[in-house]
């Protein structure tokens, strides 16, 4: 495999003779490539909302955890470190909404993974208890015109 810089703007690729397994290294090489430019330049953004039916999510932020209160109306904390270079914003026009930033796209939805997770329900109807944190939207962070 041969990774050229081709005049000042491009990244040139090059592999020979590969089987399909080697072709499927070579795009994901250029995947997270394409991945560290658009972190670098734009960075990358998941918006979180908050589901629940009677008792409502607490979450906050607290040192370098998200913290998560009340949820099922349990008295439990919930507490999901963030991830190096993440930032967390409580959205002031929606209302239960965070947003998630950062210039790693690993830890950013990694970030928001945990989040999900750690809300999730054992032991009762999932078809019936849809409570959790959710992640509504995904991508890079849109340019400002």
């Amino acid at each position: 495999m041969d990774l050229r810089k081709v005049g000042g703007k491009y990244i040139r690729v090059d592999i020979w003779f590969a089987t399909r397994k080697q072709l499927a290294c070579v795009r994901t090489v250029c995947s997270h490539i394409d991945n560290m430019i658009v972190g670098v330049t734009r960075g990358f953004l998941y918006k979180m909302r908050f589901v629940y039916s009677h008792f409502p999510i607490n979450v906050s932020l607290s040192g370098e955890n998200v913290e998560i209160r009340n949820f099922l109306g349990e008295k439990r904390v919930r507490k999901v470190p963030l991830g190096e270079g993440v930032k967390y914003v409580r959205s002031a026009d929606v209302k239960d909404q965070i947003e998630l930033s950062g210039n790693d796209i690993a830890v950013v939805s990694l970030t928001a993974a945990r989040i999900q997770q750690c809300t999730c329900i054992r032991k009762k109807d999932l078809r019936k208890f849809l409570d959790g944190i959710y992640v509504s939207e995904k991508g890079p962070i849109a340019l400002e015109d």
